[in-house]
């Protein structure tokens, strides 16, 4: 059975006294000495549990070991026994926790003789129970008794090493949710107990002391900074609150784990850490100086005078997330004062348990647990929808800030990008704890509870359940015949063995020999440092990996330093006579070992994948290619192909910027060594490659291929001959055993990266023409001349053939390697298979799909020119069916479908920022933009004509009105109508308490209908002046609103669609089907039926019976969001955030059939949906009359879909 105590532990000064500059000896009473393990329990020799990790007694004693020349002394609070915890973060990642308790004791007389030390001296000491089991409390609990018994008066019943003995051998750790146990040191009775593992995990700690010592803002500032992985350093003059606070912080993060350096107790000697480029969370006691270090983007939060400061600004959190959860926060410190208004009405206790004033307890800490785990849930909506490959867990971070983005109708966000790319929410992926097959954890609990608008604190399980109680008890205990008691003026040292005994009297022979030999000589004597090998040469196999270790700790920071300032050399700098370029040199060459080397690559590598840019300038890039040549040769020769391997990848990183704006890579310069010609280096870098990005969903030949790829991508990179580069790939690709077709695409992937190098750095020398086992020609390089005239051309001819070949169907199992390129390759795909029918012979084949281009941002706003917008006495207008699209360009677009090939009629500027909303009727363009105005166009002149201001911020929604009005909406949470002919507001109609984000008004009856990010359905009579209702009801923001007679709709993101009587102002119906917010609502007046669109990509339609609301259909057709739905007497369109599109139709009414008696709504039938095109989309817009749909993406062109014509 696991114990809870894993060992007992006492460090202090040993038999070798080094100060912590590591001088030996001792040097007086105001320097500080390394502390040293003195004693444990178990001992080494044992088997139950590793090792204590080496550093535990310099963490343990973080500032030190220091001498005194008295005890305890109760006038002096310097000399009371501190007691604090602290947390190491092994290798792994797992955690031990330490609890600690350092006091002065006496130092032994041996160690005082040897070192001549004064008579009667004190020095630091500390005892610490060590466990992997997160129970600061018991831990603590524990040691204070071992202590105070100690140094009791009356003494204790047995030998004190014996008690610790006892509890670390018997007390169990306890079955989380069940046990209770019991166990007694001396006369104090202890409990332990962990509660169960479906809630949130075991925090034995308070956390009041990090609410104590911030305030709210600086609260969330550090929880953002700790969630997007930032440098991290607090500073306090308590211990404990350092550990406390570290401790507390990373339980917030919760379902994540911080998955970077993790130091809550920085020791003093280790301050230069904090320059290390890598994310890191810290403690450090403000009394150590960091004079000298650089500090760039640390956050440094100083616990004492609740302070922030960083040199890089943090993003805050996004609305409304950021003041739902400072509301939050707010009503658990201050109740009294924030539920003041809502003490009668009751609302808050529905919420979350009531605190009231009561002293902070437990049930504190987990309601402040919750709130940040709620808020994660929320930031998080509908991320599982997400996660592309359930078995690799592959997050669409893009697709979703995307949807994000058009839910909130804000910009992405930077913060929540940042946070996608952490290393925790991608561990998290990883663990598999967001797929559906694991989804029973509590952030997906809390989502699916928000969802179904049931309590989130009901996901928590019960902690009612009765313990068994489990009771440890000490046979040894008040049986001893005489009742002898054991008193110690010191803390007693264990029971040491003979050779534990003699190694110590030969460590302090030696020490004071020494002291001798030095009243006869200078310390600058070459004996000196015989005597000092001789005492390494002494140390124990478990020292000497020790002292290794914080040797290689040692190199490695200060190659991080140095590595940071070799970045700042300047123009005027000389880089290979710089101090830091020589330093490095020589840490490199001097280290037979190979640490330099390798922690130079490393260093580069980490600089690389905390966000560094990879840009050089000509003087770094002069001093980096350098230094890594010698680093790869020394390497080399150790036969270290790890740090080949890590330094070729760096190579390929880091580049500077040539005359022409040309990246040029250093892996280009390291042509010249002999390591990249051998093919057992490229065989080894194969291997680690496939074992590195194995999956046993994959499929072996893509997988292999894959990885080929890569590796010929280097090749090409260093400039190897396409002679030599294909022999070694296709030696690799023969003993892997794959098929004709995949070497049929490393041929033309290699070949196409050829020319572009070709193309821009000239030829490299080649080998003659060879032909390969698969019976094709190996590339050998044209004649120098030819080449260099006809280079770019080559580079054209190269990349079409590679396109050409990597058609849709094989260019799958290159996913990987290009992530992020989708689009584009899409694009040039379809572009080049337009040209390969055009020129397969004079016949055109017409297509339904035409891609519009035009704008050069992201398309925002589309608008269809209706026959009833522009109908008039005459008949038709020809502007009937025309689409209007607005951009982060700033411009408005007009289209005119029925002209092919030349759709664009007209572009109208005069907007500075993004065009948000547009619409139009017979004579006008109407637009609104970010940049809080609207503006009214001719139409056919394409002339400006007014410009109407008076809304605070961005225009989200405007509508043309008969008799020359026009109505808008904006952020500014404020509605209102315009004469166009005046260029004045003539009425402010109404104002919600926040962004309006759909609108619907109904001409003959003068009733609008807004919503927004309030959560709040607002109904106005506008004729008659007044608001009618505030139709409450939704949870969260109303993204959609239709309003048909006495009826509206809402969708929300709450996952519900409400109905509502606007006569009455009441809730007919609530729809609640989906899993995911409701983007889309429409109402299909021939069918008297309802239709929703949601993020889940469902659509489901709706009608009443018996006066209930029932889902009669589904649609799945759509795998992304739904934004869009517009319904017909005769057709229905639907438009998906992922560029799909789909047409519906009832077949009994276009044939002129009569409807049956059954489900009207059920009879919609899906009537056709063109091939989908990879590209998000941002906006739809519908022509049912002609059968068009066209959509507005992200990559700023418009998709126009032409459903008459069939292909």
């Amino acid at each position: 059975m696991a114990r809870i105590f894993e060992y007992f532990v006492v460090c202090g000064i040993g038999p070798e006294i080094r100060t912590l500059d590591g001088n030996r000896g001792f040097h007086g009473t105001g320097i500080m000495y390394l502390s040293s393990l003195l004693d444990q329990y178990p001992s080494l020799n044992h088997t139950l549990y590793p090792p204590p990790p080496p550093q535990l007694p310099t963490c343990v004693l973080p500032a030190g070991v220091q001498f005194y020349a008295s005890g305890f002394d109760s006038t002096d609070p310097s000399s009371f026994p501190r007691s604090y915890p602290i947390v190491l973060t092994e290798g792994d990642g797992s955690k031990i926790y330490v609890s600690c308790i350092a006091f002065r004791d006496p130092v032994c007389e041996d160690i005082a003789e040897a070192y001549r030390i004064p008579a009667n001296s004190f020095a630091d000491k500390c005892i610490c129970f060590v466990s992997r089991a997160p129970s600061f409390g018991i831990l603590r609990d524990a040691l204070e008794e071992i202590f105070l018994l100690c140094f009791s008066k009356t003494g204790s019943s047995k030998p004190l090493w014996d008690v610790i003995a006892y509890l670390v051998s018997n007390v169990p750790l306890p079955t989380p949710g069940k046990d209770r146990v019991l166990f007694a040191i001396e006369n104090s009775l202890l409990a332990v107990e962990f509660p169960p593992t479906d809630g949130l995990p075991h925090a034995d700690i308070s956390f009041q002391p990090l609410v104590q010592c911030l305030d709210v803002d600086n609260f969330i500032k550090l929880f953002t900074a700790v969630l997007i992985e930032r440098r991290i350093l607090l500073r306090s003059d308590k211990y404990s609150l350092l550990t406390l606070a570290s401790e507390a912080i990373c339980h917030l993060l919760y379902p994540f784990r911080w998955q970077h350096v993790y130091i809550p107790l920085l020791f003093f000697s280790g301050v230069d850490y904090i320059d290390a480029p890598t994310p890191y969370m810290m403690g450090l006691h403000s009394g150590v100086d960091t004079f000298g270090l650089t500090m760039d983007g640390v956050v440094v939060v100083d616990l004492v005078h609740n302070l922030i400061t960083t040199s890089e600004e943090i993003p805050q959190i996004p609305e409304p997330e950021y003041s739902s959860l400072r509301g939050d926060i707010l009503k658990l410190l201050y109740p009294n004062v924030v539920g003041i208004d809502q003490m009668k009405a009751g609302s808050f206790s529905e919420q979350c348990p009531r605190s009231g004033s009561r002293p902070w307890g437990e049930d504190h800490d987990l309601h402040l647990r919750f709130i940040f785990l709620k808020f994660i849930a929320s930031i998080l909506g509908g991320y599982r929808n997400f996660i592309e490959n359930t078995a690799n867990q592959i997050f669409n971070s893009q697709a979703f800030l995307k949807k994000r983005s058009r839910s909130t109708n804000q910009p992405l966000d930077p913060m929540i990008s940042q946070f996608l790319d952490s290393q925790g929410f991608l561990y998290y992926l990883e663990r598999g704890l967001g797929s559906e097959e694991n989804g029973d954890n509590l952030l997906d609990k809390i989502q699916d509870a928000i969802g179904k608008g049931q309590n989130p604190f009901s996901v928590l399980p019960s902690f009612l359940t009765e313990r068994d109680i489990v009771t440890i008890s000490d046979p040894g205990i008040g049986i001893s015949g005489n009742r002898a008691k054991f008193c110690y003026d010191r803390f007693p040292a264990n029971i040491r063995t003979e050779e534990q005994d003699e190694k110590r009297k030969q460590i302090l022979a030696a020490a004071s020999g020494a002291l001798e030999y030095s009243g006869k000589h200078t310390p600058s004597s070459p004996s000196m440092h015989a005597g000092r090998e001789s005492n390494t040469e002494n140390l124990s196999p478990r020292e000497r990996a020790a002292e290794r270790e914080r040797m290689v700790l040692d190199i490695k920071v200060k190659l991080q330093g140095l590595w940071l300032r070799l970045l700042k050399l300047g123009a005027t700098d000389d880089p290979l006579s710089s101090f830091e370029y020589g330093t490095i040199l020589a840490l490199i060459e001097s280290d037979a070992e190979g640490i330099g080397g390798s922690g130079f690559v490393e260093c580069i590598r980490e600089h690389i994948h905390s966000g560094w840019t990879c840009q050089l300038t000509e003087e770094q890039f002069i001093a980096v290619k350098e230094l890594l040549k010698i680093a790869i040769s020394r390497a080399t020769a150790r036969n270290d192909m790890a740090t080949v391997r890590d330094a070729l990848e760096v190579s390929a990183e880091m580049h500077k910027k040539d005359v022409n704006n040309v990246p040029d890579y250093v892996q280009r310069h390291l042509r010249s060594l002999p390591i990249w010609d051998e093919l057992r280096f490229w065989e080894g870098y194969f291997e680690y490659l496939l074992d590195r990005f194995s999956n046993k969903s994959t499929n072996y030949a893509t997988l292999v291929t894959t990885q080929l790829i890569i590796v010929a991508m280097h090749m090409a990179g260093l400039g190897l001959s396409e002679t030599d580069s294909w022999y070694m790939i296709e030696t690799i690709a023969g003993k892997n055993n794959i098929g004709y077709k995949h070497i049929i695409q490393i041929r033309g992937f290699l070949s196409h990266i050829r020319q572009i190098c070709v193309g821009y750095w000239g030829i490299y020398s080649g080998k003659s023409q060879s032909v390969s086992s698969f019976g094709l020609t190996s590339p050998r390089p044209q004649d120098t001349a030819d080449s260099t005239q006809q280079s770019s051309e080559a580079s054209v001819v190269g990349r079409s053939w590679v396109q050409s070949m990597f058609s849709r169907d094989r260019a799958s199992s290159f996913s990987r390697v290009r992530q992020g390129t989708t689009d584009s390759a899409t694009n040039d795909n379809g572009s080049l298979l337009k040209q390969d029918v055009s020129a397969s012979g004079p016949k055109k084949v017409q297509t339904n799909i035409r891609m519009l281009r035009g704008h050069s941002g992201a398309v925002t706003a589309l608008h269809c020119v209706t026959k009833r917008e522009v109908w008039d006495l005459v008949g038709d207008r020809e502007d009937a069916g025309f689409f209007i699209s607005g951009s982060t360009d700033c411009t408005v677009k007009i289209w005119d479908p029925s002209l092919r090939g030349s759709e664009l009629r007209a572009t109208l500027k005069g907007h500075t920022r993004t065009v948000r909303a547009i619409s139009s009727d017979r004579g006008k363009v109407v637009s609104g933009s970010d940049d809080q105005s609207v503006l009214v166009w001719d139409k056919q002149t394409t002339q400006l004509l007014e410009e109407l201001k008076g809304h605070e911020a961005q225009v989200s929604i405007v509508r043309m009105l008969s008799g020359e009005r026009v109505l808008t909406a904006a952020h500014d949470g404020t509605v209102k109508m315009w004469d166009v002919r005046t260029d004045t507001c003539v009425a402010n109609v109404g104002r919600c308490s926040s962004a309006i984000l759909c609108m619907e008004y109904d001409d003959s009856s003068g009733i609008l209908a807004a919503g927004g990010r309030d959560a709040v359905a607002n109904i106005w009579d506008i004729r008659a002046g007044r608001q009618m209702h505030k139709l409450v009801g939704h949870s969260k923001w109303i993204r959609s609103v239709r309003m048909v007679g006495d009826t509206v709709i809402t969708g929300s993101d709450d996952w519900t669609a409400r109905v509502w009587s606007v006569s009455q102002g009441t809730c007919d119906s609530v729809l609640a089907c989906h899993d995911g917010p409701v983007l889309s609502v429409e109402y299909s007046i021939a069918d008297k039926g309802i239709i929703t669109g949601s993020n889940d990509g469902l659509l489901r339609f709706w009608e009443t019976d018996d006066g209930v609301v029932r889902c009669v259909k589904n649609v799945t057709i759509h795998n992304s969001s739904i934004l869009s739905v517009n319904a017909g007497e005769h057709w229905l369109g639907i438009g998906a955030a992922d560029n799909s599109m789909s047409l519906f139709h009832r077949p009994q009414e276009r044939l002129g059939a009569l409807s049956g008696t059954g489900s009207k709504m059920a009879g919609w039938q899906l009537y056709r949906t063109p091939q989908k095109a990879v590209a998000m989309v941002r906006c739809v817009a519908f022509d049912l009359e002609r059968k068009r749909i066209c959509t507005g993406g992200r990559n700023g062109m418009l998709r126009l879909w032409d459903a008459t014509i069939n292909i």
